[in-house]
């Protein structure tokens, strides 16, 4: 399936249900994830990774790769190749380049869905790129989303972002990033940036927070005290969000619960209006899979 085929078929609603799937396939132990390898080119700069895993419905591999020095191309790619499980034999390959940005954002939304107050009418995006659109997009699917505010860098930036939503027929306004993170009720940070965003003192009682990218000033002290979720908490130790707090839950100081299992019912999720919530999404191959599987079943 070429990028423009699988581009054209993608969909929120499709990426949303056949993540949330794979989550739940992930957590329950329907499903293997095996350890990713991240890897670069002659040039440090240039990383790519390849991911891998299996379950009753699919099974194989997922490569992606960032080349920030591509121009005229996008720097993120993503090609999927799915294993027959009857012969080992690669049976599809997948082009996802543009499904790599809808898939990321399902894991978000499935995550919201099961963590955001549902009364959660107010969104801080932190970021102006393809996956900041992107998160908006697919976060607005699960919640009303009254008001995005949008923290932004450069403010030229900001502004062609708020226009963009706008065009989704989303209400987006740029605002400092200190009054952001106090009014709101989901935060998302999807930047490249390296410093610290905000301060760990302006996230409020029952905000959910999802984490993509450089976030917070006081970091430890902000997972320490929140709930803790992530797609795969075994890879979220060593590659995701988590592994800055990797001793405390290793030594059951702190909690980490794989969100498949709050999909399900097995744990809980949010326990009261007040708990603030962090959820990491570090990637997993299943999910990439399960999208993959579900644009071939469309286009069948």
């Amino acid at each position: 399936m070429s990028e423009e085929q699988s581009a054209s078929l993608i969909t929120h609603e499709i990426a949303y249900a056949a993540v949330r799937a794979a989550l739940i396939a992930a957590a329950s132990g329907q499903a293997h994830v095996f350890p990713a390898v991240i890897a670069h080119g002659s040039a440090p700069e240039n990383v790519f990774t390849v991911k891998s895993g299996s379950a009753p419905e699919f099974a194989g591999v997922r490569i992606g790769s960032y080349w920030p020095g591509n121009v005229d191309i996008p720097r993120h790619d993503t090609t999927v190749l799915l294993i027959d499980q009857r012969t080992g034999r690669v049976h599809a390959v997948v082009e996802s380049g543009a499904v790599n940005a809808y898939r990321t954002a399902a894991a978000d939304a499935d995550a919201a869905d099961a963590l955001a107050r549902p009364d959660a009418t107010t969104l801080a995006i932190f970021g102006t790129g393809h996956q900041a659109l992107h998160e908006c997009l697919a976060l607005s699917t699960i919640r009303p989303l009254e008001t995005i505010l949008v923290v932004a860098r450069t403010p030229g930036h900001g502004e062609h972002f708020v226009a963009a939503l706008a065009d989704h027929g989303l209400r987006g306004q740029l605002t400092p990033a200190e009054q952001a993170c106090r009014a709101a009720d989901i935060l998302v940070t999807a930047t490249t940036a390296t410093a610290p965003l905000f301060d760990a003192g302006w996230v409020t009682p029952g905000t959910h927070v999802a984490s993509m990218g450089s976030d917070t000033g006081g970091k430890q002290e902000l997972l320490r005290t929140a709930r803790l979720f992530c797609d795969l908490p075994s890879q979220s130790v060593v590659i995701g969000e988590f592994q800055h707090v990797a001793d405390l839950i290793a030594d059951g100081t702190v909690a980490l619960t794989a969100i498949g299992d709050v999909c399900t019912g097995a744990a809980a999720g949010r326990r009261s209006p007040e708990d603030v919530s962090v959820f990491d999404s570090s990637g997993i191959a299943l999910q990439d899979l399960a999208v993959a599987t579900a644009l071939l079943d469309v286009a069948a």
